[in-house]
């Protein structure tokens, strides 16, 4: 990043650039302090003479449709994550543009993966110049190391979405895989051996891009029913041999954990949810597909069924443990916002009451309003919270870049915010007296749970009152603090470059912190 950039302390106390990669940015302002003025960015408007009467825009093959989208030097290309570690689509696309002689490409992805190090080499040779979009494995460890041209920049899944309407961020070509899909461009990822489940990533790309490619390995006559992309959106579609991994889409962490560590976290974040009261007749939750996560939905699972009590929804990413909850009727719906596995993909195919959703519905922040602030828990995770309750998710505490940010800002405005997470990992505390990255406001996050005790954030005073003659282990984040520390010994803070490689924005465009270069 140009060293000449001004930096300014934001309003968690970070020094953040004013400029990112030739674009000025605002400091972070506090949660639901900046109030943009101005209207959204919208697309060319497009007329029915510059298209097939008979609605078929099929073209040959992805680098016909590349061509014909005017893949050029310098333009943002947009992908989407719902194949996951099986995405093959994302590394054709720039196979092409390398074997074209393009460069100075900007990857605007909704997600990467480590199958995705096959771009390495692109961004090597000045194929790629930069990532906007969440950096897992050897990407993220290539950025933290200062080896991309330009600044990556992070953001929520609701973030991306109000990057994109706001006109921060210009899509040139978006490339939409998809399980199914019609000649006139019609969509879904429900059918097929491809099947991901639904597309809401990709709907912001669809509705907002200069050109719209839908490719699908399983084209079917119009009308392709139900669609999640409208056909009305799309440019060409391509008919593929392969656009996926089906034994890698629905790939990662869905099995309960086995821990015994784990598992007491579960039990007591069950609990208190029961205790707090959250759990009753009609309330709603969100939690994560990882194996704690997936164990507290099935303690969640045991107290309703011994209370009779039924939830109005849950928000996924669905799973079959989820699904099961749907199909015995202790929940009314599920509102989807990726899958996760093929029981997910099932559900939502055959039942009405497993609906999908898009970060334009759960969790666009310049909206009126918008899921998140419906849900009575959220329950997240953490790489590290200190002992003023923000918390991070990108790096670690040695200053990689290792996951994405995801939906998880977004979640932070739910009724109230849970983070089961280990006292330590590898010998490394997790309670630290100062996060590596702060990717959220304590503010916004209610409670810490640990298998070591509980810490409630001073600002809930309602349940410290509440939970006050429980018998949880209540405890103060600096008593957790203490303990990690006597446990694994005082952790030095990492030093880093002063070399900014990634800035984080916060869900409403602003800049929350950033990362740097590790030395």
């Amino acid at each position: 990043m140009n060293m000449s950039v001004k930096l300014i302390e934001n309003a968690v106390g970070r020094m953040v650039p004013t400029e990112i990669n030739g674009q000025k940015e605002i400091p972070y302002m506090g949660v639901g302090k900046f109030i943009p003025k101005k209207r959204k960015y919208n697309s060319y408007i497009s007329t029915n003479a510059e298209f097939p009467a008979d609605g078929n825009k099929k073209v040959k093959n992805l680098k016909e449709a590349l061509q014909k989208a005017g893949l050029a030097n310098g333009m943002r290309i947009s992908t989407h994550h719902h194949f996951r570690d099986g995405d093959l689509l994302a590394n054709m696309v720039f196979d092409i543009a390398h074997e074209m002689g393009v460069k100075d490409l900007i990857w605007f992805p909704s997600a990467s993966f480590p199958c995705h190090e096959h771009l390495i080499p692109y961004l090597e040779d000045g194929t790629i110049s930069r990532i906007e979009g969440s950096m897992n494995g050897p990407l993220g460890k290539y950025c933290s190391e200062g080896k991309m041209k330009g600044v990556a920049v992070l953001r929520s899944h609701g973030g991306r979405y109000q990057a994109i309407q706001d006109g921060e961020v210009h899509i040139d070509i978006a490339i939409i895989g998809a399980a199914c899909a019609d000649p006139f461009g019609n969509a879904n990822g429900l059918n097929g051996k491809s099947a991901s489940g639904l597309l809401g990533f990709a709907l912001a790309d669809s509705q907002f891009a200069d050109k719209v490619i839908v490719a699908t390995d399983n084209m079917v006559a119009f009308p392709c029913v139900p669609w999640q992309i409208q056909g009305n959106y799309v440019d060409f579609t391509v008919e593929m041999d392969q656009i996926g991994i089906p034994e890698k889409i629905v790939s990662g962490t869905t099995q309960i954990t086995k821990s015994p560590d784990r598992l007491l976290i579960a039990e007591l974040t069950a609990r208190f949810c029961e205790e707090a009261g959250i759990i009753k007749d009609g309330f709603s939750f969100q939690a994560g597909a990882g194996g704690t996560s997936l164990a507290i939905g099935e303690f969640f699972c045991r107290i309703m069924k011994e209370k009779g009590i039924k939830a109005r929804f849950a928000r996924g990413g669905s799973n079959k443990y989820l699904v099961q909850m749907l199909e015995e009727g202790l929940v009314e719906y599920i509102l989807d916002g990726q899958t996760f596995d093929l029981e997910g993909v099932r559900s939502m195919r055959e039942n009405s009451n497993h609906v999908w959703t898009s970060p334009f519905t759960s969790y666009n922040y310049h909206s009126k309003g918008n899921f998140a602030g419906m849900v009575d828990v959220a329950i997240l995770g953490a790489t590290e919270v200190d002992v003023n309750f923000n918390a991070n998710v990108v790096t670690h505490s040695d200053g990689y870049l290792l996951h994405g940010i995801g939906g998880w800002q977004n979640c932070l405005f739910s009724k109230t915010v849970i983070l089961p997470i280990p006292l330590f990992r590898n010998r490394i505390p997790v309670v630290r007296e100062e996060v590596t990255t702060i990717c959220g406001p304590g503010e916004l996050i209610d409670v810490i749970i640990t298998e070591r005790g509980i810490a409630i954030n001073p600002l809930r005073k309602d349940l410290l009152k509440k939970l006050k003659e429980s018998n949880l282990p209540i405890k103060s984040i600096h008593e957790l603090k203490k303990e990690a520390e006597e446990i694994c010994g005082i952790m030095e803070k990492c030093v880093l470059s002063d070399e900014i490689v990634a800035a984080i924005k916060w869900v409403d465009g602003t800049v929350i912190d950033v990362v740097r270069k590790v030395l």
